[in-house]
C-alpha cells in the first residue's frame, strides 16, 4: 500500500485572498431576492454525491447586481461543502459552460484549490468516500442544527499524491461516472419518448390509423369511434398488503419516498427492510408506486424489483394483462398528477386521495391498440430497468474502488490512463 502524504485543505487552497469563504448572512439571500433567471444560487439540493458531480435541477436565481453585492462567488472547478444541515455533502462545479459563475447560499462553504497541488476532481472524489463523509459529519460544531465552520473546512485532511497519479485516479473513476451519466441520459430519452407517444395517441388522438376514424362527441369531450371513457379503477387496483419489516428478510428492498425521483419512473436506489421501522406495503416488480404525500413533487415510479414501500405511496397494479402500459402512462402524466394535487387533502402536508383518483376518466381504445401501446411501454420500461440495474452495478464497482484509489492502496503508477478533458 502506498501512503501518500496527508495535508489539509488549507495547504492546497489557492493563494488568492478569498480562496475559502462561507455563504452570505441568511437574510441577505432569502426568498424575496429569488428570480426566475439570473445568477444561480448553489444550495444543498444542488449537491449530489458521486452520481452526477453537480446538478442544476432546483436552482434558484438572483440578479447580477445582488450577486455582486454579496460577493460569494463560486466558479467552475470550485468545491462546495454543506456547512449546516446535511453535513457530508460535497459538489464540484463542472466546466460544462452552463453558467460562468454562481453564488453560494448561506449554508454552503466554497474552496478554490491550487491546481498545481491538487486536482479539483481528485479532491471531490476524496471527499465523496464514505469514510470522509463520515469524518466531516463527525466534525459537527452545532447543537440543534449540525454545523461545520470555515476552520473545520481548512483543517480537513486530504492525501497529496503526485499530480500524474491524481490524473490517473480521476481517469479511472470518471470513466465509471461517464457510463452512469450515459445510462441516465438514455433513461431520460426513453421516458420522454413514452410521454410523447402517450400524448399523441391518448390525448391528441393521433394514433396509428386515426386518419380513417371519425370523432364522436361524448360527456368528457370528443373521442374516436370505437373508443370509450372508463374510470381508472376499471383498469387498475390499489394494492394494500401490509407487512412488518421484521417479518421479511432484512435484505428485502425498501422504497421510501426519499428513493423516488421527481418526474421519473426510474428508481435507481433503494434501502433494505433492515432500514425500515414501521408497517409497510408489499409490492411486486413492475407495480407502480405513486407518492401521495405532497403529490406536487410528481413521484411516480416503477421498481425493477419486488419489495416493501412506505405507506405514503399508493401501490397500483393493472387489473388485466396488457393494461399496465396505459395505466403507467396515465398515472405518471402531468394531467393526472395535477388532479392529485387539486383533490389532495390537508394544507401543511397535503395527501392525494386515491378514492377520488380511482374515478379519473381514461380514454380507452380498442384492444388491438391497447396491446400495441402496452408492447411499446413494456419495451421502454424493460430497457429502463436494465439501465437502472447497470447503474447500480457500476456504482457498486466504483464505490469499491474509490477509497482504495484515492488513498493509494491501489497503485496506478504504471497504468496508461488519460484523464478526461472535462476534469483535466
Amino acid at each position: 500500500m502506498t501512503a501518500w502524504p496527508l495535508v489539509t485543505l488549507a495547504d492546497v487552497a489557492s493563494p488568492e485572498k478569498r480562496a475559502i469563504i462561507s455563504g452570505p448572512f441568511g437574510s441577505n439571500i432569502g426568498k424575496r431576492f429569488f428570480l426566475p433567471s439570473g445568477i444561480p444560487v448553489i444550495r444543498g439540493n444542488n449537491l449530489v454525491n458521486l452520481d452526477a458531480q453537480f446538478m442544476d435541477e432546483g436552482f434558484v436565481y438572483i440578479s447580477a447586481e445582488k450577486a455582486a453585492a454579496l460577493n460569494c462567488w463560486a466558479n467552475p472547478d470550485d468545491l462546495i461543502f454543506t456547512a449546516a444541515g446535511s453535513l457530508g455533502q460535497v459538489g464540484l462545479i463542472p466546466r460544462d459552460g452552463r453558467y460562468p459563475q454562481y453564488v453560494i447560499s448561506n449554508k454552503q462553504l466554497r474552496i478554490t484549490l491550487d491546481t498545481t497541488k491538487i486536482l479539483p476532481a481528485f479532491a471531490y472524489y476524496h471527499f465523496s468516500t464514505p469514510e470522509m463523509r463520515a469524518y466531516v459529519i463527525g466534525q459537527n460544531k452545532g447543537s440543534s442544527v449540525p454545523l461545520i465552520t470555515l476552520g473545520v473546512l481548512r483543517s480537513l485532511p486530504i492525501p497529496k499524491p503526485p499530480i500524474g497519479i491524481q490524473r490517473k485516479v480521476v481517469g479511472i473513476l470518471s470513466a465509471y461516472d461517464a457510463l452512469i451519466e450515459n445510462n441516465n441520459r438514455r433513461i431520460a430519452l426513453l421516458e420522454e419518448s413514452a410521454q410523447r407517444i402517450y400524448g399523441e395517441w391518448f390525448v391528441d388522438f393521433r394514433y396509428p390509423g386515426h386518419e380513417n376514424t371519425p370523432m364522436l362527441d361524448s360527456p368528457h369531450g370528443p373521442i374516436p369511434t370505437g373508443w370509450s371513457w372508463r374510470e381508472l379503477r376499471e383498469l387498475a387496483d390499489e394494492i394494500r398488503v401490509g407487512v412488518e419489516p421484521g417479518a421479511v428478510e432484512p435484505s428485502t428492498p425498501y422504497v421510501g419516498l426519499e428513493h423516488m425521483p421527481e418526474r421519473s419512473i426510474a428508481i435507481a436506489d433503494w434501502g433494505t427492510a433492515a432500514d425500515a421501522g414501521s408497517r409497510k406495503f408489499a409490492f411486486k416488480a413492475g407495480d407502480i408506486l405513486f407518492g401521495k404525500i405532497r403529490p406536487y413533487f410528481h413521484k411516480v415510479a416503477v421498481p425493477p424489483v419486488a419489495g416493501i414501500c412506505s405507506t405514503d405511496a399508493v401501490v397500483i397494479r393493472e387489473r388485466g394483462e396488457g393494461l399496465g402500459g396505459l395505466v403507467l402512462a396515465v398515472v405518471s402524466s402531468d394531467a393526472f398528477v395535477q388532479e392529485a394535487v387539486q383533490t389532495s387533502q390537508g394544507t401543511k402536508m397535503p395527501r392525494a386521495n386515491w378514492t377520488v383518483l380511482e374515478r379519473y376518466n381514461v380514454a380507452v381504445p380498442p384492444t388491438s391498440l391497447i396491446k400495441h401501446f402496452d408492447e411499446l411501454m413494456s419495451d421502454i420500461v424493460g430497457t429502463i430497468h436494465r439501465l437502472v440495474m447497470s447503474d447500480r452495478n457500476l456504482r457498486a464497482a466504483r464505490d469499491l474502488l474509490l477509497p482504495r484509489l484515492v488513498s493509494g492502496e491501489l497503485d496506478v503508477a504504471d497504468l496508461d490512463i488519460a484523464m478526461p478533458e472535462a476534469t483535466a
